[in-house]
């Protein structure tokens, strides 16, 4: 297994992880997941954000080149406030793995890439968001140091 880059261009690879862990955000959280969004959707979507300079998405690729796994994060400058510090952090914002290829250290290695990428800029501060039905995702990003430091509701009317 090795980690890519994967560029905007190539976001078509990235599509059915995508769909797999929005098939289980869209059962889990109907109300607030479409149900089955076409794959050209998702790839338009996925190309159009993956060109935005800030953004980046990494993906293990297996020996044979298929993707087992990837993520998506972006880098954010955070402006001072009077209640905190001003901050430049990456925002974790998807990471998905195959069904077949969880819990054997693919996601481990997806967020450790990150974090390297992180250091060798200077970034300190990593950040994520995890439904709370997601006990993989808060498991993981636990073993990887990343804490619940807020939790956010909604309210849908």
């Amino acid at each position: 297994m090795k980690i890519i880059e994967v560029p905007a261009n190539d976001a078509a690879r990235i599509v059915p992880l995508l769909e797999g862990m929005h098939a289980i955000h869209a059962i889990q959280q109907p109300a607030r997941h479409r149900s089955d969004p076409p794959a050209a959707e998702l790839e338009t979507w996925l190309t159009d954000w993956l060109q935005e300079p800030q953004m980046h998405a990494l993906a293990a690729e297996s020996p044979t080149g298929a993707l087992l796994g990837y993520l998506i994060y972006g880098e954010e400058d955070r402006a001072a406030l009077p209640v905190r510090e001003g901050e430049r952090r990456l925002m974790l914002h998807h990471i998905a793995v195959q069904e077949a290829w969880q819990r054997m250290g693919v996601g481990k290695a997806l967020i450790g890439e990150m974090k390297a990428r992180a250091a060798a800029d200077g970034i300190t501060v990593i950040a994520a968001t995890y439904a709370p039905f997601n006990a993989a995702s808060a498991a993981l990003m636990g073993s990887q140091g990343l804490e619940p430091v807020l939790v956010m509701a909604e309210w849908r009317g």
